[in-house]
């Protein structure tokens, strides 16, 4: 016997809805996306990460961007020792340190790298040249 001998007005996988219920929002496609914010991001940092497994590793990274999303933020690079992109999260980082001015960072991580990403993105602004309008 098949579904549709028991249920014939009903086809598989099909669910009432109860009164008073919300309707569901359609998914639009790369709806996910578009929650998320990308700033370019450039330099060499040494990372002090702890994982999902709570052990503390220490990353070189070459960075590429920070990414801004809902509850989290990542900053996206090249990892030195495996040659592969990495998302690491912002808040599992215990220490950042950038060997080309030897600055060290072990609180307020997130807001130092929102402010070497504003301030690295508005000296790209001020290099390009204007356009004539």
């Amino acid at each position: 016997m098949e579904y549709r001998d028991f249920h014939p007005d009903k086809p598989p996988g099909f669910r009432v809805r109860r009164p008073g219920a919300p309707a569901p929002a359609p998914a639009s496609a790369g709806e996910g996306r578009d929650l998320w914010r990308t700033l370019p991001l450039e330099g060499t940092f040494e990372v002090v990460y702890e994982d999902a497994r709570g052990a503390w590793t220490t990353r070189t990274l070459d960075a590429r961007e920070l990414k801004l999303g809902p509850g989290r933020t990542l900053l996206g690079g090249t990892d030195r020792a495996h040659g592969l992109y990495r998302g690491l999260r912002a808040d599992r980082i215990r220490r950042l340190t950038e060997p080309a001015s030897t600055t060290r960072i072990e609180t307020g991580i997130l807001d130092w790298l929102l402010a070497r990403a504003q301030a690295q993105r508005k000296v790209r602004g001020s290099r390009s040249p204007r356009r004539a309008a």
